[in-house]
C-alpha cells in the first residue's frame, strides 16, 4: 500500500494524541534546527498534543535537552526524551539484561568524548583495547571520519572476541546536509569480521514502550512515530505496532532526488520502499505544519 503523502503536519494532528519524535534529520540537523521545526512543536503544545523526542544518540537525555537549548530549541516546546545512549547507560547501570549482565567491568570508549556520559557515574574503568572487557562503541571521533579509519581497531577487538555494545544503531544521519557515519556501521563492519553486537535504540522495539510511558497515553488514545529514516524510525515504529511517518527529506532525500522542502512523488516513494524494509502510513516533505 502506497503512503498518503502530505503537504506537512497539520492533516495528522486530529488524528493522533500523541507524537514520537526523531531528531537528526526531522527537528535538527546536527547544529541548526530545520525551518518550520520549531513552530509545528509550537503548534502541537497549543493543540495539547504529547510529544516525546526519541533519538539513536549515543548520548544520554539530558545532553539532547542542553544540545537542542544550545540551538535555540526551547525545552517546554516538548515532553520526554529518550536516546539509545539514555538506554545504554541504564543496562550497563542494572545490568539485568543477561547481555549486559555477563560484561565485564573494563570497557574501551570506541567514540569522541563527548559520548563519555554514557557510562560516566557508573562502576566501569576506561581502559585500553587490549586489556578491555568489551567494547562500548558510540561512534567515530570525528564527523570527517569512515569505517576504514578504524579497521585495525575493529580487527584487533575481533581477535580477542570482545562483546561490543553499540550506543548508536543508526548507519548515517545527515550533519549539515552532508552524510555523516555513525556508530551503527562500525558495527556493521565488526559483525563482518565475526564480532558480537548488542544494540539498543530504535529499530529495537524495545525502546518504545518507555516513550509510551513518557506520553502517559489514556485508554483509546493514539501515537504517531515521526523519523526520516525507514531502516530505523519507520520499521522500528513497524515493530512496535505504531503507526509512522516518513520524513523524506531526511536521509533519504538524495536517494528520492528531491531538493529539501520539496514533496515525493508516489512513484518515487513506492520506488524508495521496494529497496528498504519498512512502511509508514503517511510520507512528509519536511517536519513542517
Amino acid at each position: 500500500m502506497t503512503p498518503e503523502i502530505l503537504p506537512g503536519l497539520a492533516a495528522l494532528a486530529g488524528r493522533y494524541d500523541a507524537f514520537i519524535l526523531d531528531l537528526w534529520g526531522v527537528i535538527h540537523d546536527g547544529t541548526k534546527p530545520y525551518p518550520g521545526a520549531g513552530d509545528t512543536l509550537a503548534r502541537l503544545k497549543a493543540l495539547g498534543k504529547s510529544t516525546v523526542l526519541l533519538s539513536n544518540a549515543p548520548r544520554r537525555a539530558h545532553a539532547l535537552i542542553e544540545a537542542m537549548t544550545g540551538m535555540g530549541i526551547a525545552r517546554d516546546l516538548y515532553g520526554g526524551v529518550m536516546s539509545s545512549g539514555e538506554a545504554v547507560h541504564r543496562e550497563l547501570k542494572d545490568r539485568t539484561d543477561p547481555v549486559f549482565a555477563g560484561l565485564g567491568k573494563r570497557l574501551y570508549h570506541l567514540g569522541p568524548e563527548r559520548d563519555r556520559n554514557v557510562f560516566a557515574g557508573l562502576d566501569y574503568q576506561d581502559a585500553p583495547l587490549d586489556q578491555a572487557d568489551f567494547v562500548l562503541n558510540t561512534g567515530p571521533v570525528d564527523f570527517s571520519e569512515s569505517v576504514a579509519d578504524y579497521e585495525t581497531v575493529l580487527q584487533q577487538a575481533a581477535r580477542r572476541r570482545l562483546p561490543m555494545i553499540c550506543a548508536n544503531p543508526d548507519i548515517t544521519v545527515i550533519r549539515l546536509g552532508v552524510p555523516v557515519v555513525c556508530a551503527g556501521a562500525l558495527a556493521e563492519r565488526y559483525r563482518e569480521l565475526g564480532g558480537h553486537v548488542a544494540e539498543r535504540g530504535k529499530p529495537d522495539p524495545a525502546i518504545y514502550p518507555v516513550c509510551l510511558e513518557l506520553l502517559g497515553l489514556k485508554p483509546g488514545q493514539k501515537a504517531l512515530a515521526i523519523g526520516d529514516g525507514l531502516h530505523t524510525d519507520i520499521l522500528g515504529a513497524n515493530a512496535a505496532g505504531i503507526d509512522s511517518a516518513l520524513v523524506a527529506g531526511g536521509i533519504h532525500r538524495a536517494e528520492l532526488g528531491l531538493a529539501w522542502g520539496a514533496s515525493p512523488s508516489a512513484q518515487g516513494i513506492e520506488k524508495l520502499l521496494a529497496v528498504h524494509q519498512g512502511n509508514p502510513l503517511y510520507v512528509l516533505p519536511t517536519f513542517v505544519w
